[in-house]
């Protein structure tokens, strides 16, 4: 529901951001608390921009591997079924391989008695359908288009001006605004982060062979290429790509036209699904690791790309985003219960508590794949082949890797 005439307005919690994250909190904290004794949560959920509709004609280029445990989230939420009743694109399998040698380690579903590995969903159908479920709840205000403009913090409450002219009062503030997040720069959170000198291509393509719904990815030296599959009512042929490359060769590739691209793809790809046959509209997205050194202040905190954005090679943005949410709506809950105030740095803490050490950890590991498959030695080469392909023979440490990315 939209904001109501009064230009002062009071909230239990103030989410800054209406994308995937931001407004999966705003569902996941709308439902939560409905149960509370003392009332559910009033929420307000500010977005500068009104959100890309979701096309059903053509594929979103931006898509995410959402995890079992995020498939969860979204569950939580209220919108899975609205989401699967359109288009998902579940994957069985993976296959992972090195260009540089005969390294190959492949996953799959039935191995660990799973009906899939993960879905393929656009983002835009997420946001649409999680900002579905926010206009039919009634404890949350949504505010579109709005910026805040200026900040005025108490000890018991922190106040926003909006450039529309009205004042929000609320005991915790969440910034869900992205990677540049400027509620992360207005309280001076400090961040330890670098350019990686690459660029992430993604858009569409069809392919000769049909995906086999499996997630297809060959780690070069100048980095990972990634085949995620579509499904299209049934139409295997399609795949969404992430082509991480540097700056400058990334450029190039961009300024080729369709026909040069597909063939310069089909060869990256080893024909993995035989030719590149058509690509949709290309964008290359500047890579850059980015980690915040507290996701927390008192009456902040900082959720999803404001705390840490991560190198796309394995597919987790989203999932440590949708793990953020979990983790502080249950913080939430646990303060309400006992009857906490929910903009305590003391409750804070907890959600910072819980987070950064796994989010640290699946940032590092991502680092050192990309270190390990870009260096250009034969001595590693041999050693990370070698390595690939005993892991792909043992077969309980392999499938134990896997329930973990699930989170199962």
């Amino acid at each position: 529901m939209s904001l109501s005439a009064a230009s002062n307005s009071h909230y239990d919690i103030v989410i800054v951001g209406a994308g995937m994250v931001g407004a999966a909190a705003a569902c996941l904290l709308a439902h939560s608390s409905k149960g509370h004794k003392t009332g559910p949560l009033s929420i307000a959920l500010i977005e500068a921009n009104a959100a890309s509709p979701f096309d059903a004609s053509q594929f979103d280029s931006r898509v995410a591997a959402i995890t079992e445990k995020s498939r969860q989230v979204l569950e939580r939420c209220g919108v899975w079924s609205a989401i699967a009743g359109r288009r998902i694109s579940p994957f069985q399998a993976m296959q992972v391989w090195d260009a540089e040698g005969t390294g190959r380690i492949q996953f799959n579903c039935a191995e660990i008695e799973q009906p899939n590995l993960g879905h393929i969903i656009e983002n835009s159908l997420m946001v649409e359908a999680l900002l579905a479920e926010v206009a039919v709840l009634d404890n949350i205000d949504f505010i579109c288009p709005a910026k805040i403009v200026d900040y005025q913090q108490a000890e018991d409450q922190l106040s926003i001006e909006l450039d529309n002219g009205h004042y929000l009062h609320t005991k915790l503030l969440i910034a869900a605004d992205g990677a540049n997040s400027s509620i992360r720069q207005h309280f001076d959170f400090s961040t330890k982060e670098w350019d990686y000198g690459h660029k992430a291509i993604v858009s569409t393509i069809q392919t000769e062979q049909p995906n086999q719904q499996t997630a297809w990815q060959r780690f070069m030296p100048t980095g990972p290429l990634a085949f995620l599959p579509l499904n299209n009512d049934g139409d295997l042929h399609q795949c969404s790509i992430v082509w991480s490359q540097q700056t400058e060769v990334a450029d190039s590739l961009l300024a080729l036209d369709d026909q040069q691209f597909c063939d310069q793809l089909s060869v990256a790809s080893e024909h993995c699904l035989g030719k590149v046959l058509t690509v949709e509209k290309r964008f290359a997205i500047p890579l850059r690791q980015r980690h915040a050194a507290d996701y927390v202040v008192h009456r902040v905190a900082l959720l999803g790309d404001a705390a840490h954005t991560i190198h796309p090679l394995a597919g987790q943005g989203a999932n440590l985003g949708f793990a953020d949410v979990n983790a502080l709506v249950d913080e939430i809950e646990r303060a309400v219960a006992r009857g906490n105030d929910i903009g305590e740095l003391s409750t804070l803490t907890r959600y910072q508590r819980r987070r950064k050490p796994d989010n640290l950890k699946t940032m590092a590991a991502m680092e050192g794949f990309k270190r390990l498959f870009g260096a250009d030695n034969l001595g590693l080469r041999l050693l990370r082949n070698i390595g690939m392909s005993r892991l792909d023979r043992i077969r309980p440490l392999k499938n134990t890797i896997i329930k973990k990315a699930m989170g199962l």
